[in-house]
């Protein structure tokens, strides 16, 4: 399960890579994320009403409501931050969402952790030709609006990002064998546009070869990026 994940690159890389116009990108003036966790602020490419691709925010878990076990008062919402390719058309909880409202999650690297107390981070890129460098690219995601009594912000709008089977690369680093599933750029239209059916062609293990280990460090919860480092 990826519990973390980094968003080095600004607004023009993202609009650049992901094909959104300027006046569709919704972000601000997008600062550097070095560890996104779950429940936290990261920015999404979704399609709006017309179609057309945005640079929107969105909190990482899709929410669902939970009660003490003890007084069985509501306390807070869990949030839902990875879904198992097998079950996108069989839950509930997916299915409506990977039917209609995919989107594209940026990212410059995403976190695994191995051991305990403490444990070592391990932070995975995809390849490049500067061995330092962190590409920009993008894991396949969904999206929704939570309903008003789940919502943490007035926007309800939470994303997910689906796992499939670990490749080599990742998989001694998974106790369970997942990774989150890369797209490359090829492959976007499909994934926001296509049917259910051509989009769950793309869910697949990305090939090990096209990534590295850009990062890695006991205790680590952050990657700050090349320019940072010592």
């Amino acid at each position: 399960m990826c519990n973390l994940y980094s968003s080095l690159k600004g607004n023009e890389a993202m609009r650049r890579l992901f094909e959104v116009d300027p006046v569709r990108d919704q972000l601000g003036n997008a600062q550097p994320r070095p560890a996104i966790r779950p429940k936290g602020v990261a920015p999404v490419v979704a399609l709006g009403r017309d179609g057309e691709r945005a640079l929107i925010e969105m909190r990482w878990g899709f929410l669902t409501a939970q009660v003490s076990k003890v007084t069985g008062d509501p306390i807070k919402p869990r949030a839902w931050n990875n879904a198992r390719d097998d079950k996108l058309l069989k839950s509930g909880l997916w299915s409506g969402s990977f039917r209609e409202r995919r989107c594209l999650i940026p990212l410059t690297s995403f976190a695994e952790s191995k051991g305990r107390k403490p444990a070592t981070y391990y932070w995975f890129g995809v390849a490049s030709d500067d061995p330092d460098a962190r590409p920009l690219f993008a894991i396949a995601g969904m999206w929704r609006k939570e309903r008003e009594d789940l919502r943490e912000d007035e926007a309800g709008l939470t994303h997910t990002m689906i796992t499939t089977e670990a490749n080599d690369l990742v998989r001694p680093y998974h106790a369970k064998g997942r990774m989150p599933v890369i797209l490359d750029p090829a492959e976007y239209e499909t994934w926001l546009t296509g049917t259910p059916e051509q989009a769950m062609e793309l869910v697949k293990p990305y090939a090990p070869d096209r990534m590295k280990i850009v990062l890695q460090g006991i205790g680590e919860t952050s990657d700050p990026g090349p320019d940072l480092l010592a």
